[in-house]
């Protein structure tokens, strides 16, 4: 198989690389780019770890086949927040207990952005947020903090958007 140059757009910059056209998004983060927040478990979709934001939505990278990402925004756990200024979701994580390991976290977190963005001026019910993450699995938590976190995430979203004044 012949490689072919791609662009991609990931957490705001381009970058552009020679690959396969076999080659899923996930192996490109990973082993051609360096980010190794997207984690690699079972490359079926079936646990949720290499959660990405493909135009916001939550999606499966270990499925997603390079060429398929080309000209759309990815967003991974790198470019969601800086040590220095974390994004809401990651503060309201650390604050609840929601990491353990931390392995399914980058994808619990951006599985969680994915459903409140599309949900906004919404605080989900705890079955709500439940469901939203059934598709990334934990097996360190037991997921109560996790859904605190993300309820608390929620909640503070809507208390932030009644405070500030319509544009």
């Amino acid at each position: 198989m012949s490689r072919r140059l791609l662009e991609l757009t990931i957490n705001g910059e381009t970058h552009q690389l020679l690959a396969e056209p076999h080659w899923t998004l996930l192996h490109v983060l990973r082993n051609q780019i360096g980010m190794m927040g997207t984690k690699e478990n079972c490359l079926e979709a079936e646990c949720g770890v290499c959660t990405v934001l493909l135009d916001g939505r939550a999606v499966n990278s270990c499925l997603l086949l390079a060429g398929q990402a080309e000209g759309h925004q990815i967003t991974t756990i790198e470019g969601l927040g800086t040590p220095e200024n974390l994004d809401p979701l990651q503060q309201a994580f650390i604050e609840c207990g929601a990491v353990q390991c931390g392995y399914c976290i980058p994808g619990m977190i951006l599985t969680a952005k994915s459903f409140l963005d599309e949900n906004p001026g919404h605080v989900p019910s705890r079955q709500e947020i439940r469901e939203a993450v059934a598709g990334t699995l934990c097996r360190c938590t037991g997921y109560g903090k996790i859904v605190d976190a993300i309820s608390v995430s929620a909640e503070r979203r809507l208390a932030k958007q009644h405070k500030e004044p319509a544009a």
